[in-house]
């Protein structure tokens, strides 16, 4: 408790004091450092240079983090904390700055001044008893929508109550290892932890192949919901998991896909997403059960195709916080090197977000940080139980000590 207790006082001192922080190494969003510091003001990172060139009056308060790397926190792509119910703390402690809340209630941006930043999607547009609604109903979670009029009102009511992008399903469901799908009404009986099918060996995943297909938007309505989306500036980020739901995404010019598509998907369509600039969000690590998933993902990287960092925290399965297993995967399956990876998480994270400096460390930027002992090439699992995260600039965490 009292560990706690301090560090909840010394997040209070920092809320409008200057802090200065030396490290060992520093990964700025794009490439690593070695000794450099780095001075928060203000909530935003105000400099960064070598140890020598900051004085001792530069900041109220100093933090030498010793052979430690500094990090941006990472921004999460895809997560249901809202939905199910997820302690925007626990994450937050665990290294994760900001969250884009895909699927549930729709807010306005909010946090990141010591609180985890949340952006939302709102509810997801979907068929009339499409996915989600089959298998977990509408209550917060979908708006059913039966014409394109539907669909653009739908579109822009999300918009007005602060939807940072728009996200549909395009779900016909049956996939081979999707969480998704386990709960169909003619699938077999399935351990809801652990994707198994009941009485059968643990890794064993059978799919039923006579179950009828959930309803899914036709290509004409999916083009409206685009068509209104773009009009309000917004992207459209569609759940996809087969080659039907795919094309129709491509087709109607869907921007983004929530995952990496859960079946094989044949090359000539994953070409075509790669022309038109479709930006995929990982999830690796929650279908790892899939059967296309490495392969879809390894031509995905052959065609250099966008893959940020997405885990969809809420997941069972899933650490709420940093996934280091997810980051192993981009590298194994993605092809990413580390820093490839770690950018997939941070600067091009935000960037994608559409805001300025948003996991970096740059003059400027918001300074949601973390930092963990160590090298992470070594000791990459330590990224999950970081030793220090700030929150625009408010220490929420710190096993590193104090100096005024």
């Amino acid at each position: 408790m009292g560990m706690l207790f301090s560090v909840q006082i010394y997040a209070q001192k920092v809320d409008s004091a200057s802090l200065l922080l030396h490290a060992a190494q520093v990964f700025d969003g794009i490439e690593m450092h070695s000794d450099l510091s780095v001075l928060v003001k203000d909530g935003h990172i105000a400099k960064i240079g070598p140890r020598h060139s900051f004085g001792s009056g530069d900041a109220t308060a100093v933090i030498d983090l010793g052979n430690a790397t500094l990090l941006p926190g990472f921004i999460e792509l895809h997560a249901h904390l809202t939905f199910q119910k997820v302690s925007a703390d626990t994450v937050l402690r665990h290294g994760v700055t900001t969250v884009r809340d895909v699927g549930g209630s729709v807010h306005q941006p909010y946090g990141g001044d010591g609180s985890l930043r949340v952006l939302t999607s709102g509810q997801i547009v979907t068929a009339p008893q499409g996915y989600p609604i089959v298998t977990m109903g509408a209550r917060d979670l979908a708006i059913p929508v039966a014409t394109e009029a539907e669909a653009r009102g739908a579109v822009r009511h999300l918009i007005s109550q602060g939807a940072v992008i728009i996200k549909i399903a395009l779900e016909p469901g049956s996939e081979a290892g999707a969480p998704w799908s386990l709960h169909h009404d003619h699938a077999p009986h399935y351990d809801s932890a652990h994707g198994a099918q009941a009485d059968s060996h643990p890794h064993a995943h059978t799919t039923p192949r006579d179950q009828p297909a959930w309803p899914m938007l036709p290509e004409s309505i999916v083009r409206a919901v685009v068509d209104e989306a773009h009009r309000h500036q917004r992207k459209v980020s569609a759940h996809v998991a087969e080659s039907s739901g795919v094309q129709v995404a491509l087709n109607a010019g869907v921007d983004e896909w929530a995952h990496m598509p859960c079946n094989l998907i044949p090359e000539s369509l994953l070409k075509q997403a790669r022309a038109q600039n479709v930006t995929i969000i990982s999830t690796l690590d929650t279908l790892s059960k899939c059967s296309g998933v490495a392969h879809n993902t390894a031509v995905w990287a052959d065609l250099g195709g966008e893959l940020l960092y997405g885990t969809e925290i809420a997941h069972p399965d899933i650490p709420w916080g940093i996934d280091a297993q997810e980051l192993m995967y981009l590298m194994h399956q993605g092809k990413m090197k580390l820093l490839d990876a770690l950018r997939a998480a941070t600067a091009k994270a935000g960037q994608h977000l559409g805001i300025p400096l948003l996991g970096t460390i740059r003059p400027g930027a918001p300074a949601d940080l973390i930092a963990i002992r160590g090298n992470p090439e070594q000791q990459l699992k330590q990224l999950e139980y970081p030793d220090l995260v700030i929150s625009g600039g408010q220490v929420i965490v710190n096993h590193f000590g104090l100096q005024q």
